[in-house]
């Protein structure tokens, strides 16, 4: 029988946040890596009480090879900080670390990850959450929040509540990805989002 690919077979023996972050650059665990430019691994405080997990890294991270670094990363911190939460303070990743989707003329227009994908690439997951250690882990959309828990998880049920006893983190909360509030259809509806967004981050700020 073939082997499973999986990003398992490139983890290093000995780990650290920075060990990880060089073996990942090796990956080859799935085929994402043939079209990106490059891995985009976690970034942060290296023990950080908050973790925010995204879906993948979008053109900008893909292009600067640091997570949220994009549009949707700016719109992440200054809500962090309208919620008190100290952007420098946290860690933040990605399920997937490379990014995927397909052309558009010029532009490279972000696809959503198969299953097979995330399962592929959820060691690099795993083994960041083991050196972090986060009080909390703040899931940035759908697909961040099916990582977690499961395919059955509904953000629109779910969305805000502090989710405790998890083998992750003691408290996981799950919100919107920043980038949907950028793709509200009107300044009336993005200014209303962004206000639930921050309420979700005062949530994360209280634990």
């Amino acid at each position: 029988m073939k082997p499973k690919r999986s990003a398992a077979n490139y983890l290093p023996e000995k780990r650290s946040l920075k060990s990880l972050r060089e073996a990942a650059a090796r990956c080859r665990g799935c085929d994402l890596y043939k079209a990106a430019t490059q891995t985009v691994f976690g970034e942060g405080k290296a023990r950080a009480k908050i973790m925010f997990i995204g879906e993948q890294p979008g053109d900008s991270e893909d292009r600067a090879g640091h997570p949220f670094v994009g549009p949707a990363g700016k719109l992440l911190r200054r809500a962090m900080v309208e919620a008190d939460i100290d952007p420098d303070g946290v860690y933040i990743t990605n399920a997937v670390k490379h990014f995927k989707f397909i052309v558009r003329g010029k532009r490279r227009i972000h696809q959503t990850p198969r299953v097979i994908e995330l399962q592929a690439c959820r060691p690099w997951l795993d083994a960041e959450v083991k050196q972090v250690k986060p009080d909390v882990i703040v899931a940035l959309g759908a697909t961040a929040a099916k990582t977690l828990f499961g395919s059955d998880f509904r953000l629109t049920m779910h969305r805000g509540e502090t989710i405790l006893s998890s083998p992750w983190a003691p408290n996981i909360i799950a919100t919107v990805h920043p980038s949907a509030i950028l793709r509200a259809r009107d300044d009336q509806t993005r200014h209303r989002e962004m206000a639930k967004f921050i309420a979700d981050l005062k949530r994360v700020a209280a634990v």
